[in-house]
């Protein structure tokens, strides 16, 4: 009679035989049930709530600790294993190509002078301001893209223009300055 020997898979941390009754996969890797522990605390697992990270097993809250809540990725407890990955290094032409495409903005807004960052400004018949510089000159009213009028290269709410400039109905101050030239 011939037998056939099944080749019964190895636990991926003691590395002995792992049968049928006691295997546990995660991660497309196979231990026994009382192997699958947190590299930190030691503490036994369920594939309910383990983390896995570059193929280190943590419960949750040690991985929470470890890469959540500092938001990186580099840091490790004593004694858990750590790569290093090699820096790498670019070249000049490369690297300005990327600064300018994230490096940011150097438009400056035209009531400031200071840098206008896309998430703060709006931009007028291709002036750049500062929201919070986006406001009338004569009463500091609140104005935007569609309800404001520059003169002069000042910025006025509708209503305030319509007070300071408009005399019955048309533009006698601008007809004097035209005048005279």
């Amino acid at each position: 009679m011939a037998t056939f020997q099944v080749a019964q898979p190895k636990c991926n941390a003691c590395n002995k035989t792992v049968y049928l009754v006691d295997k546990l996969t995660a991660d497309k890797r196979v231990f026994h049930k009382a192997c699958f522990r947190c590299h930190h605390c030691n503490g036994t697992l369920k594939l309910s709530n383990y983390n896995s990270f570059e193929g280190v097993l943590y419960c949750r809250p040690h991985y929470d600790q470890l890469f959540k809540r500092t938001g990186s990725l580099d840091k490790s407890f004593e004694g858990t294993p750590k790569i290093v990955k090699p820096e790498r290094q670019m070249d000049s032409e490369s690297a300005a190509k990327l600064m300018n495409m994230f490096g940011g903005t150097r438009e400056k807004c035209k009531c400031c002078g200071k840098i206008a960052y896309p998430i703060e400004r709006v931009t007028v018949n291709r002036t750049i301001y500062h929201k919070s510089c986006f406001k009338c000159t004569h009463g500091g009213c609140t104005i935007s893209p569609s309800n404001y009028i520059a003169h002069e290269g000042k910025l006025y709410c509708k209503h305030h223009h319509i007070q300071l400039f408009r005399v019955k109905g048309n533009y006698s101050q601008l007809e004097a300055s035209d005048n005279e030239n």
